[in-house]
């Protein structure tokens, strides 16, 4: 009985001994070692050993990107408008050896320093100001908390302002004017549509306009142009039939002098067909006075046309 106490009591001083003395450290933490209540060096993740009851792991730090919720607080603006904002910070631990002995709880100091940062930018800004500059004030609250955590080993990454809340008189009174503002620019688009419309019904009148007397000005103009057509054809006609007329003209007084005609002869010819002519009761045949003279010799053209007349 005796020997099984002592083999536990050999197997838990053991135990005790690897527990002391080995230390597995999880991936993204770090741990820091003290000895002799002094700072000696980082438990890096993995398998670490340390001397028993010299050396002892302080506090452990999660290396990864951590989130501190602020409580909302009220502050107020430039103008005297209480307003509630709920912000958020993210955060990283990049020197663990800082974060344990530059201060106490480095949370709880990032959350009063954001407090403190927000409760003078609010107060240098008005509601409008306020409530548009998210971003202004996110990025200024984060300036100001890097400056004061670099020498607690902690980089802010970023701060989110979650929400800003006025008072609800203010929020109603903001209502109404949104809400007006939206009847303002319903009113002000529909009026510019009206506008837009008139305009596009006067241009389309003017362009149909524009095209109708462009219609009717070519078509004037095809007219014009077909009855000149016209007049030049007819008149090419008229000088063809001209031409033809004088071309068979000539071509029978050409024939006539072949035959071996005279002037005389075409004289006594001429003058047969005017004894013709005056036979009508109704008709006056003139005869021009230089042609008085040929008349005389009628009688030498008569026996002339006999002659021939034997002769054949």
């Amino acid at each position: 009985m005796i020997e099984l106490i002592v083999a536990v009591a050999i197997i838990l001083v053991v135990i005790v001994f690897i527990s002391l003395t080995v230390k597995i450290v999880p991936q993204q933490r770090v741990g820091v070692v003290e000895r002799l209540g002094k700072f000696h060096r980082l438990l890096k993740p993995g398998l670490n050993i340390l001397i028993p009851f010299f050396d002892q792991v302080r506090v452990y730090h999660d290396l990864r990107i951590q989130q501190a919720n602020v409580p909302p607080q009220t502050v107020i603006t430039k103008d005297n408008v209480q307003v509630q904002i709920d912000t958020i910070i993210f955060y990283q631990v990049v020197g663990p050896e800082e974060a344990t002995y530059g201060i106490s709880d480095y949370v709880y100091g990032v959350r009063n320093i954001s407090t403190a940062t927000m409760r003078q930018i609010i107060g240098k800004l008005e509601l409008d100001e306020t409530l548009s500059g998210r971003e202004k004030i996110s990025t200024e609250i984060r300036i100001a908390l890097d400056e004061a955590t670099e020498k607690w080993g902690v980089r802010i990454e970023r701060v989110e302002v979650i929400d800003i809340k006025p008072p609800i008189d203010i929020q109603e009174a903001m209502d109404k004017q949104m809400k007006a503002e939206r009847n303002k620019r319903a009113i002000v688009l529909e009026a510019e549509a009206a506008k837009q419309d008139m305009i596009l019904r006067s241009e389309g009148d003017k362009q149909s306009k524009i095209l109708k007397a462009e219609g009717d000005k070519e078509a004037r103009i095809r007219e014009a142009e077909g009855f000149r057509q016209a007049q030049e054809l007819e008149a090419l006609g008229e000088a063809a039939a001209i031409q033809a007329i004088a071309e068979a003209e000539k071509n029978r007084i050409q024939l006539l002098v072949n035959a071996g005609l005279d002037e005389r002869v075409l004289a006594y010819r001429s003058f047969e067909a005017l004894q013709e002519v005056a036979k009508g009761p109704a008709n006056k045949v003139f005869i021009p006075s230089n042609a008085i003279e040929t008349l005389g010799s009628l009688g030498a053209i008569g026996e002339l046309f006999k002659a021939g007349k034997d002769g054949k």
